[in-house]
């Protein structure tokens, strides 16, 4: 089933084009790896259809309607972006993981809360630790669950795996592949680790803004 959808999607800084004539085609429980060159487009690609960007021109159609029709919450909800530098709010973990109830006015469920720590390795991890004392991988594994507390439809990966050492990479690769896999979560990672890029599923390639390849991995 078609869930995602570009058409003719052109974005321009300064009459500048960023990215020309993107037409994509996602479906629904597909694993997609964006690949290319450093400065290509790809993270703008992924904001663009996060809703953190607006085109210069052409379409983003969620489900059959533009993204444009949706309000930010109700499409953010179904769209989740995960950045490559993770943004933390305001001073403790729990801070952040009991956001995702509270804009949605629900109480907090503290065992999901910890079944999603321990997923990703840090079931240890008190709820008043201080966000300033996180180390790098720690701080992207809490802005990956807090995104995943309620379960989006799609997920946007920007490069989230880049600086993690190698057990933690393997604890969330291991994460988003079940989530694909067993949950039907949709999946757009933009990565350069070769491993990453040989995963099975459809692999896009972006060159100076202009997609050149799509295909069906079999690896």
């Amino acid at each position: 089933m078609l869930q995602l959808e570009t058409k003719g999607l052109n974005y321009s800084v300064d009459g500048q084009a960023i990215l020309s004539d993107i037409n994509i085609t996602i479906e629904q429980g597909s694993y997609n790896t964006i690949v290319g060159p450093s400065g290509s487009g790809k993270s703008t690609l992924l904001r663009l259809l996060a809703d953190l960007l607006t085109p210069t021109s052409g379409e983003i159609l969620l489900a059959g309607q533009a993204i444009s029709d949706y309000k930010p919450t109700q499409y953010r909800q179904r769209v989740s972006y995960c950045f490559q530098q993770p943004t933390l709010f305001g001073t403790t973990v729990g801070d952040n993981l009991v956001f995702p109830f509270e804009i949605r006015e629900l109480p907090v469920d503290e065992t999901l809360v910890q079944t999603q720590l321990a997923r990703v390795g840090l079931a240890e991890m008190p709820l008043t630790k201080k966000i300033t004392t996180l180390s790098g991988g720690e701080k992207q594994r809490i802005a990956l669950i807090r995104n995943l507390m309620f379960k989006p439809e799609i997920l946007l990966l920007d490069e989230i795996t880049t600086g993690l050492d190698e057990q933690t990479k393997s604890l969330v690769n291991g994460l988003i592949t079940h989530l694909n896999q067993e949950d039907g979560i949709t999946v757009l990672s933009i990565t350069h680790d070769t491993q990453e890029q040989q995963r099975k599923g459809r692999q896009l390639q972006i060159v100076a803004g202009r997609l050149v390849h799509a295909d069906e991995s079999s690896r």
